[in-house]
């Protein structure tokens, strides 16, 4: 009877430990293939370098889709580069340094007029409005353009999307450039430091420049550039044709990421938009970013999709031409394509 029990007892034991190591072994199985799916799932991201022109609240919906994970969500591992100037966006797309180019598309179309072999080609727009402001030292509620004549106005860059568009404005308005002493010399991004140590009597400033020499109390916004111009295809994406024709997929996937951004500023209020993008600009509190995208909600900045319309290309080169930095215009065919921003929206 005894040695029953002892072979029982041994044989409930071997089924225990048989059951124990069969579960370990499925639980091991188990979890070697979460880790291979989520190593697939890693591997699965497709890396994208893009180099945008400069880091501002302006691009709101590029922030909102990066921030909510839209690029994660269309298999896209984004890297954002800051270029500081489209002369330098455009030529780290040019070298190589980055797959997409975020800048003006002026630039694209002094690179194809300047007989670049594999010339950038818009893919989307996505800015329609111009994103600057006149700050003056007064504040004011009468601001007429006319108050600039003979005055110091710290501007942009010659042949650059902030200043032709100024220029474009006051020749709107019947004034000469030449009638206005615009300082060009200074660097793009240090006008505001310059106008509040003293310099000029107005600038023109993006945000948050614009709002931060408020928040001083050494300036005050007084007109919108973007209200005045009207409807300019200020900031469009681009790559280099070989890119969009070896990687398609890619560029469709990017596309995609933005539209659902574009979707998101489009039905939510400033305030849900501010605390999207806020983790973007760390240096600027909630309510300062809030203010900021509120100035930019209220007057139309953003597309509803990313199509670049032919009619705004060409207005684009009407710009150009009116500033004397275009000799002769360029098909709107070779430097735009609307098929991706097309398909974002079906």
């Amino acid at each position: 009877m005894k040695l029953k029990q002892i072979m029982a007892a041994a044989f409930s034991l071997i089924l225990a430990v048989g059951n124990s190591t069969a579960a370990f072994a499925v639980d091991e199985a188990a979890s070697s293939e979460m880790v291979s799916d989520e190593a697939e799932t890693e591997q699965a991201l497709t890396a994208v370098t893009l180099n945008e022109v400069a880091h501002s609240i302006f691009y709101a919906p590029q922030y909102v889709a990066i921030e909510l994970g839209y690029f994660e969500e269309e298999g896209i591992d984004l890297t954002v580069v800051t270029g500081f100037g489209a002369d330098k966006t455009m030529t780290a797309l040019i070298s190589g340094e980055a797959d997409i180019g975020f800048m003006g598309s002026e630039s694209s179309i002094y690179t194809y007029s300047g007989g670049a072999a594999d010339a950038p080609v818009n893919f989307a727009q996505l800015t329609q409005r111009a994103g600057n402001f006149v700050v003056a030292r007064e504040d004011t509620d009468d601001f007429e353009w006319r108050d600039l004549v003979g005055k110091d106005v710290l501007g942009g860059r010659a042949g650059g999307m902030p200043e032709m568009v100024f220029e474009f404005i006051l020749k709107q308005n019947g004034i000469d450039p030449s009638e206005v002493n615009i300082n060009q010399s200074i660097d793009f991004g240090s006008t505001a430091a310059a106008f509040s140590g003293g310099q000029g009597d107005y600038t023109i400033e993006f945000e948050p420049s614009a709002t931060t020499l408020e928040q001083e109390g050494v300036g005050y916004v007084v007109e919108s550039l973007g209200v005045e111009s009207g409807y300019v295809p200020y900031t469009a994406y681009c790559a280099k044709s070989s890119f969009l024709t070896e990687h398609p997929d890619v560029i469709q996937a990017f596309t995609n990421a933005l539209q659902k951004g574009m979707d998101y500023v489009n039905s939510h209020t400033p305030e849900e938009i501010a605390e999207v993008i806020a983790p973007q600009f760390p240096e600027n509190d909630v309510e300062t970013i809030t203010t900021i995208v509120k100035r930019y909600y209220e007057q139309d900045t953003w597309k509803e999709d990313l199509i670049f319309e032919e009619d705004s290309f060409e207005l684009l080169q009407d710009i150009l031409e009116s500033a004397g930095e275009l000799e002769a215009r360029v098909p709107y065919e070779e430097l735009v394509t609307t098929s991706f921003a097309e398909l974002s929206v079906q």
